[in-house]
């Protein structure tokens, strides 16, 4: 949201003012000094924490264009509204298309967002998601993965700012946007590095895979060895009269190990 802000400014050739004393007040916003007043960026719960009201025709504004996807930010200047910022993320076809793949696989996809219940459900409808949790602070995300876990599901999150680290970090499986910030990417496992979602979807699949694979090995060690080591240990012997002799058992270990390899070898063309 920052970036977007500050490259909007830059285009509309607006001079980038330095403020004194900023901080970042996680899930809100930021605020500010300049020149003695209180300076302040966020969103409804900012504007809540400094008791400031908004007119009823600005509320109106607001929630029309909440219902339409846009996030919506209030500047303050001395604990009232002064100005309306919105900005908007055009939703990527790959991430529509990833999430129905995700459906397909039978998972269901739920948005924790910090947005309004109105941006919220209209970016979820549009994507046709299986739910979604608006408002949320750090520690709601966090909570609500915790929840979920205790109903007894597994739970994979995914996520890129510093508000997704908590539950990211409590996540069964965390799955970090190589575009998001370090700290996202610290408390998860998985880390998508394009920050496109159909990696999920790609590192599901193959997570599946690998498991399958090592099962076929293991399954075919545990024959192998169920046969050759009798055999090699004489047990045919007093019936059969058959003994393996050392080259033909070395061979024969070998050549497990190799179907083993091969076996695994697959993956790489998955």
């Amino acid at each position: 949201l920052a970036d977007a802000i500050v490259a909007g400014a830059k285009e509309k050739n607006m001079e980038l003012i330095k403020m004194d004393k900023f901080e970042s007040v996680t899930g809100k916003g930021v605020k500010a000094i300049y020149k003695g007043k209180k300076i302040a960026l966020g969103n409804q719960k900012l504007v809540d924490e400094f008791k400031a009201n908004l007119d009823e025709d600005n509320k109106k504004i607001v929630k029309e264009w909440q219902l339409k996807a846009q996030t919506v930010m209030y500047l303050l200047i001395d604990n009232k509204v002064e100005g309306i910022v919105t900005v908007s993320d055009k939703i990527k076809e790959s991430s529509a298309k990833a999430i129905k793949e995700l459906q397909k696989m039978g998972l269901k996809v739920h948005m924790l967002t910090g947005d309004n219940q109105y941006t919220a459900k209209a970016v979820a409808d549009e994507l046709g998601l299986d739910g979604f949790t608006a408002d949320c602070l750090p520690e709601d995300k966090y909570k609500k993965i915790k929840e979920l876990q205790k109903e007894g599901l597994v739970v994979a999150m995914a996520g890129d700012g510093i508000n997704d680290a908590p539950a990211l970090e409590q996540a069964n499986v965390g799955i970090a946007m190589g575009t998001g910030t370090d700290i996202a990417m610290q408390s998860a496992e998985i880390t998508l590095v394009k920050g496109d979602l159909n990696g999920i979807v790609r590192a599901r699949d193959l997570s599946r895979k690998v498991m399958r694979n090592i099962k076929q090995n293991l399954f075919f060690a545990f024959v192998y060895n169920s046969i050759g080591v009798p055999v090699a240990a004489g047990v045919l012997f007093p019936f059969f009269g058959l003994l393996l002799s050392p080259i033909i058992a070395a061979a024969a270990m070998s050549f497990s190990s190799i179907s083993v390899i091969a076996n695994a070898l697959r993956i790489r063309n998955m």
